[in-house]
C-alpha cells in the first residue's frame, strides 16, 4: 500500500492541494478497491470505521454505520429483524445475512439523513450486504474486505464510480494524536474509552432493573456518540439508533432533534405508514421524503388536490396530531445515551416523550439531583458512567 493518496480537493473545491498521507512515511491502512474517494469521504470512512470495529468488540455482533459529514445518521448491530422492521427498511423483498440486516436497519434509522451516505461495515462485505447498498444513493463503503461477488456488485454502482475502500483490521494508531486549526497543531491522546455493558452498574435511580437488551443498546448509543459531533444526544432500540442529535451547541436541543427523529422511526411502524398506498414506480428518495412530510404537521401539503396523485394510487387519510400523540404515548423501552451530563431535567421529559425508558450519561452536573428526581417521576433507570464523549 502507498503511504500517500492525493485528492480531487479538500472539504471544498477552492481548498487545494489535498491529501492523505502517513507522517511515518509508512503505508496508509486502505486501498481504495474502487473510485475516487474525496476528503470528507476519508473522514466519514475513518470515524465509521472505529465506531463499527468497537460495537462489534463490544457486542460480539457484526455491525454497520451509515455516516453523513462525519456523524452517523444510523449504526446498528447484526440482529435478525422483524417483518415490521424490514418493510419499514425496505428490505422486505431480500434475504439477509447479519450484517446486511445491520447495515440495512443503520440506513433505514433516518433514511432522510442518510441519503448519500458513506458506509461503514465491521466484516467482511458479501453478497447481501452488497445488494443492499447497490440499491441505496450513497457515496461509498469501508470494510475489512469483500467476497469477488460482492466487490463485482458494488463496482457496477454509480456507472462504475462508487468507492470502494478496503481497511487493514489490524491497523492501530499512535495514542497520540494531531490536529492543525488555523495553523496551530493541537496534540491530545486518542480517545480510548472502552465502553463495555459493565459500565452501566452505576444506577442511581430508584427503578434499577436495567435489562441486557437495554444494556446492549445503551453501549450502542455510548459508541456511536463517540464518533458523533458534539453536542451530541442519541436514542436507540432493538439494537439499532432511531435518533441521533449532532453538532448542537445546547443540550435540550440535540435531545430534541434526535427526540424528534426518534418519533419518526416509531411512527414509521403507525399501521397508517405503513399500509400508505405508494404507487410502484415511485423514486425511493421520493417515498422516503413523502414519508417525512405524511408523518409531519404538514401532511396536508402532500394530501393537496392534484400533489397526491404524484405518490399514491388512491388519496390516503392523513395522520392525525391526536393519532400521533396515542401511538406515541404508547411507545417504552427506548435506550438514551447522551455525551456528557444533563444539566437540566427537561431532558429527561422530552425523552421520556419518545418512550425512553432507559438512560445512560456521564453525570456530575449540579443539578443531578434534579436530573435523577425527573427519571424517578417517570420510572426510567439512569446510569452514571463517568465518561465524557465530547468528539470534535
Amino acid at each position: 500500500m502507498a503511504n500517500e493518496l492525493m485528492l480531487k480537493y479538500g472539504c471544498n473545491p477552492n481548498q487545494k492541494p489535498a491529501r492523505i498521507f502517513m507522517k511515518d512515511g509508512g503505508a496508509l491502512p486502505v486501498e481504495v478497491l474502487n473510485g475516487r474517494p474525496g476528503y470528507i469521504n476519508f473522514l466519514d470512512a475513518f470515524n465509521s470505521w472505529q465506531l463499527v470495529r468497537e460495537l462489534k468488540q463490544a457486542c460480539g455482533l457484526p455491525a454497520a454505520a451509515s455516516f453523513k459529514h462525519v456523524s452517523p445518521a444510523g449504526a446498528a448491530l447484526g440482529v435478525e429483524l422483524s417483518e415490521t422492521a424490514k418493510k419499514i427498511c425496505f428490505v422486505d423483498d431480500l434475504e439477509l445475512s447479519p450484517l446486511a440486516a445491520a447495515y440495512a436497519t443503520a440506513r433505514g434509522a433516518d433514511r432522510m439523513s442518510s441519503y448519500g451516505d458513506f458506509a461503514a461495515l465491521s466484516d467482511l462485505c458479501d453478497e447481501q450486504t452488497a445488494l443492499v447498498l447497490k440499491r441505496e444513493v450513497s457515496d461509498g463503503v469501508i470494510a475489512p474486505g469483500y467476497t469477488d461477488k460482492a466487490l463485482e456488485i458494488l463496482k457496477s454502482k454509480r456507472k462504475g464510480t462508487y468507492n470502494i475502500i478496503k481497511i487493514d483490521p489490524d491497523y492501530r494508531p499512535a495514542p497520540v494524536e494531531h490536529k492543525d486549526v488555523f495553523g496551530v497543531t493541537f496534540e491530545q491522546g486518542r480517545n480510548e474509552a472502552d465502553i463495555r455493558p459493565e459500565q452501566l452498574t452505576n444506577i442511581v435511580t430508584k427503578n434499577r432493573d436495567l435489562t441486557e437488551e437495554a444494556k446492549r443498546d445503551l453501549v450502542l448509543s455510548l459508541i456511536a456518540l463517540k464518533y458523533t459531533q458534539s453536542n451530541s444526544v442519541c436514542y436507540a432500540q432493538g439494537g439499532r439508533t432511531i435518533g441521533v442529535g449532532a453538532g448542537q451547541q445546547s443540550r435540550i436541543h440535540c435531545t430534541r432533534l434526535a427526540g424528534n427523529k426518534a418519533d419518526n422511526w416509531l411512527l414509521r411502524q403507525h399501521p397508517k405508514v405503513m399500509d400508505l398506498p405508494f404507487k410502484k414506480d415511485i423514486r425511493r428518495p421520493d417515498r422516503d421524503n413523502t414519508i417525512d412530510v405524511f408523518m409531519s404537521d404538514d401532511a396536508q401539503d402532500v394530501l393537496a388536490d392534484g400533489i397526491w396523485q404524484n405518490y399514491f394510487t388512491v388519496k390516503p387519510a392523513a395522520l392525525t396530531r391526536e393519532e400521533k400523540s396515542d401511538w406515541l404515548n404508547r411507545q417504552t423501552g427506548v435506550s438514551l445515551g447522551s455525551d456528557a451530563f444533563f444539566p437540566f431535567g427537561d431532558n429527561i421529559e422530552r425523552a421520556h416523550r419518545s418512550g425512553v425508558s432507559y438512560i445512560a450519561q456521564p453525570g456530575g452536573s449540579i443539578r443531578d439531583d434534579n436530573v435523577i428526581e425527573t427519571c424517578d417521576k417517570y420510572g426510567i433507570v439512569m446510569a452514571f458512567t463517568g465518561i465524557r464523549l465530547f468528539h470534535h
